[in-house]
């Protein structure tokens, strides 16, 4: 496969001095005025004094509505989460952060509290589902800052970046678990084109988040400007540290900052705090089903994912969810640019067993030239006018409506297909479930 050549450290520092901007398709709104620093350092405007990055802001009952949510993870039988956060005297934040092993500093100060009351408070149901999640990603994202000898407590940037959502797409145009721009992303080694998007490939783009900020740490020399300038971009970092009086210290540069960028640092800070304080703070985590195991074959033929669903068997949301760097669900693999197919362990087999067949399998409708032209054009829509397309295309094929139901406590396949009027096999196929064991909090499927 093509890659373009990753940016070096020397044209960083070229693109720094010539006034440049690896970010610069980042916009953020000016700095503000010089603040108060210290003691009467306070969180920048927004909700309750502060500027959220757009991560916290994400709507968790979507993220929990993919199908990798819906089917790893669940609450705990009989649990009820709790919404009461206890509050500690400043003291016992500041000693708790002290205590995290980790090689970047984790300072704690009135805005950082502001960020971890809102993980603990308003967001409890989001980290409740970082908990979980991060049984699938965390260990990618350890294993790529490990080889670069980044300090690992990095693993939860993605968490303030993309709330763990590895086709997050910002109202900027950032993409993927660890935000890139297009720009940013080509220049490590991502492709990015209409079928293709590498900064959602949750392993490529960590290895390639995993470089830039091995970079961005080699220009500034410390951890928390290299932070600010993976979010905001070094020239923006570089003009807060002019316009502090060449101070290269990220809470003497802070009013100076893009607004948003105010408030990265102290988020992240804040996501180390609650992924490992959470027990104290009484946010029960999310159950994760780690038995679902999966394996990669190369593709050397272009290649449509409702073919492998078709010819395999399987769950096209199933498909869609292992790989999501595929925009238009299809491979655009060649024999010198082959692509990666990742595919429940137990169909591996059974691909390579049916051969050409997959290939061939309604090759008219969805290998053609206009097929494909098709699928492209959907995936480059607007979100909405995208939605609209594909509704529409699948009322030409069924009349059903998704629904779904949160179980109860109490509740079971029985009564709640009885309520729906449907079956109980029904239930279970629609959702994949081999037994009639339910759990109380686990949202069911329903075709009517």
């Amino acid at each position: 496969m093509k890659k373009t050549t990753a940016l070096s450290l020397s044209a960083l520092l070229l693109a720094l001095a010539s006034g440049g901007s690896l970010q610069a398709a980042r916009p953020l709104s000016a700095a503000m005025p010089p603040a108060a620093i210290g003691d009467s350092l306070t969180a920048p405007d927004g909700p309750d004094g502060i500027v959220f990055p757009e991560a916290m802001l994400a709507d968790i009952d979507s993220i929990l509505r993919q199908w990798s949510a819906q089917k790893f993870l669940h609450y705990p039988d009989e649990c009820t989460p709790s919404e009461a956060d206890p509050t500690f005297p400043d003291s016992v934040y500041a000693a708790r952060l002290a205590q995290l092993p980790t090689l970047i500093p984790m300072p704690y100060n009135s805005v950082v509290r502001s960020y971890i009351d809102a993980y603990t408070r308003r967001n409890r149901r989001q980290v409740s589902y970082f908990l979980a999640a991060a049984n699938f990603y965390i260990p990618i994202f350890e294993e790529a800052l490990d080889m670069f000898g980044l300090p690992i407590e990095l693993k939860y940037l993605p968490i303030v970046e993309s709330a763990l959502n590895p086709t997050a797409v910002s109202r900027v145009g950032a993409t993927g678990l660890w935000q890139f721009m297009i720009t940013t992303g080509q220049q490590y080694g991502l492709v990015c084109n209409s079928l293709l998007d590498e900064r959602r490939d949750p392993i490529k783009s960590s290895y390639a988040a995993a470089r830039y900020l091995r970079d961005l740490y080699h220009i500034f020399g410390d951890w928390a400007l290299a932070l600010a300038a993976y979010n905001c971009g070094p020239q923006n970092v570089n003009k807060a540290i002019r316009r502090a009086g060449g101070a290269r210290d990220y809470w003497a540069i802070y009013p100076y900052l893009p607004r948003e960028t105010r408030g990265y640092v102290p988020a992240f800070v804040a996501a180390n705090y609650v992924m490992n304080y959470y027990c104290e703070h009484g946010i029960s985590p999310m159950e994760s089903d780690l038995s679902f195991k999966s394996d990669t074959v190369t593709v050397q033929r272009r290649l449509h994912l409702e073919q492998v669903a078709g010819a395999c068997g399987l769950d096209i949301q199933a498909l869609r969810a292992l790989n999501p760097q595929y925009k238009a669900d299809v491979l655009p693999a060649t024999a010198i640019a082959p692509c990666a197919l990742r595919l429940p362990e137990e169909a591996l087999s059974a691909f390579i067993a049916l051969g050409d067949s997959v290939y061939s399998y309604r090759a008219a409708e969805y290998a053609s030239p206009t097929a494909l032209a098709t699928e492209a054009s959907l995936a480059t829509l607007a979100p909405d006018a995208a939605a609209s397309s594909s509704t529409a295309k699948k009322k030409a094929t069924t009349s059903r409506r998704t629904r779904y139901h949160r179980i109860r406590r109490g509740e079971t396949l029985s009564t709640i297909a009885k309520r729906y009027g449907v079956t109980v096999s029904q239930l279970k196929r629609w959702n994949g479930m081999r037994s009639n064991r339910i759990r109380a909090g686990r949202r069911l499927k329903i075709l009517k």
